[in-house]
């Protein structure tokens, strides 16, 4: 009798031939369709040649050629195309079998897709996927959420392609219910947003405050990368600062600076302020790279607009130390600030998630590796109830050493006109989080003014609200909405 595939994936783009080629490597027989048949054709005949790997030609053949209970994992382009290839499967699935959705999908319609899915009998599973090409073929980071009766059923697969940190740990476990393995995947890429910010805004003072090389800079990242903030990004940063172009210059420096972006980031912004939850460095790293978009209005306004000329004349060695520090820092609030966002949609859906367990993840084959974060795995295994990463003692500590640094950076990119706004926001929340009071009271007492919002008062209870006929025009009627 012909042998079924342990596993199904549709969906032949760069990570789901990759994700396809891991699982065979790993001993497991893969079933694959693309809805361009010739991309299977291809796949099979080339990179797949000679494997365990099945190819086939229409849904209903990739799904007769599994074996029971069915997983079919979809690696294609958010949105539209999930729901409408969810709806071709449906039909041809049975009782318990699993549908799985790998990509960069927004959480809230996996949390509807995974409703609608489990009413018809299918267990259905929104996993983030984080690692890129490299880390697809080689061992990504995996984070898995929604039917939780179906993870005994995939976690063999998905841990043993997951990569795995050096007790041999695998970076993939259950997030929670629902649609959190989405949003734990959605609050990664913002972090990774503003893990690149901070390190370009490094490389920008550095290159265009200190005024060193390339080389110079190269030097730098490299020491770093052996040092605290080792992490992938400061590993390729120094690696691309080493990389030279055809005529021996530096390939970095004649890249247009625009950057691009797909959206995740927007995603996380957009979602703490939905949840009310300040997620400052992330939503400046995204503005950031909107400022970078409108490059030729930029060129026009700096033939207009005047600032100060950067000029240094103080020790190299130890700026540099600053601008580490003020890196370090702000990366702790970057993380600080995302664990917040979690922990408050958490509270909002019900949902368990195990945020050191999260941390783990997140130390091998994603983007936002990094020995750092074995330290927050430790911070949440000390205190599982941490209401903010800045709390615990490690980074207590390590804020406290880096933050006379971290202010010199702030304060030369103020007088030098060169823009750090994810070092400045980090710095500003360092600033508020620690305030025991803030000018808040001042504006409660304006939206009390003009729209007869209420206040409370520090000399009452907290829960009393009162209103005060500022103008002595007003009534005694008050707004009802006052929220916090």
């Amino acid at each position: 009798m012909k042998k079924l595939s342990d596993i199904g994936l549709i969906g032949l783009a760069v990570m789901g031939e990759n994700l396809v080629l891991n699982m065979e490597s790993k001993g497991y027989r893969v079933s694959v369709y693309n809805r361009s048949t010739d991309k299977v054709d291809n796949f099979v005949n080339a990179r797949g040649k000679n494997k365990n790997i099945v190819g086939t030609y229409s849904l209903e053949e990739l799904v007769n050629s599994l074996e029971r209970p069915r997983k079919v994992m979809m690696m294609i382009k958010a949105g539209a195309a999930v729901d409408a290839t969810i709806e071709a499967l449906l039909p041809l699935l049975e009782s318990g079998d699993v549908i799985i959705d790998g990509g960069n999908t927004h959480y809230p319609d996996t949390e509807r897709r995974v409703q609608n899915v489990e009413k018809e009998g299918i267990h259905y599973i929104g996993a983030g996927v984080s690692g890129g090409e490299e880390g697809a073929l080689l061992g990504p980071s995996i984070m898995p959420g929604g039917s939780q009766v179906a993870w005994p059923l995939v976690k063999p697969i998905f841990q043993s392609i997951a990569a795995k940190v050096e007790d041999g740990s695998p970076c993939c476990d259950w997030v929670g219910e629902s649609g959190a393995g989405h949003f734990v995947k959605m609050v990664h890429n913002g972090i990774e947003y503003g893990d690149m910010q901070l390190i370009s805004e490094a490389y920008h003072l550095l290159k265009d405050y200190v005024g060193l090389s390339a080389d110079e800079m190269h030097e730098v990242f490299k020491q770093w990368n052996e040092e605290e903030l080792d992490s992938y990004l400061i590993e390729i940063t120094r690696d691309i600062l080493a990389f030279k172009d055809e005529d021996g210059e530096p390939l970095v420096e004649k890249i247009l600076d625009k950057a691009g972006q797909k959206g995740t980031g927007k995603w996380t912004g957009i979602t703490a302020l939905d949840l009310g939850t300040p997620l400052t460095l992330i939503g400046e790293a995204v503005f950031s790279r909107c400022l970078s978009a409108i490059k030729d209005e930029r060129v026009k306004a700096s033939k207009i607009l005047s600032g100060p000329t950067p000029q240094f004349d103080g020790d190299k060695v130890q700026f540099v130390k600053a601008v580490k520090d003020a890196l370090f820092a702000s990366k702790i609030v970057s993380y600080a600030q995302g664990y917040a966002l979690m922990r408050a949609a958490a509270e909002e859906k019900g949902w368990h998630l195990n945020y050191g367990g999260i941390a783990l993840m997140w130390r091998g084959g994603c983007i936002i590796r990094s020995a750092f974060l074995g330290k927050i795995k430790e911070a949440f295994d000390n205190e599982s109830e941490l209401s903010n990463l800045l709390l615990d003692p490690y980074f207590k500590e390590a804020v406290e050493k880096a933050q006379n640094g971290w202010r010199q950076v702030v304060a030369a990119g103020v007088i030098n006109g060169i823009p750090t706004p994810a070092f400045a926001t980090a710095l500003s929340y360092y600033d508020g989080y620690r305030s025991e009071n803030l000018p808040a009271n001042l504006l409660q007492a304006q939206r009390d003014y003009f729209g007869a919002h209420t206040y409370e008062r520090i000399d009452k209870p907290r829960g009393e609200f009162f209103h005060t006929n500022w103008t002595g025009r007003g009534g005694v009627t008050a707004s009802t909405t006052y929220n916090v």
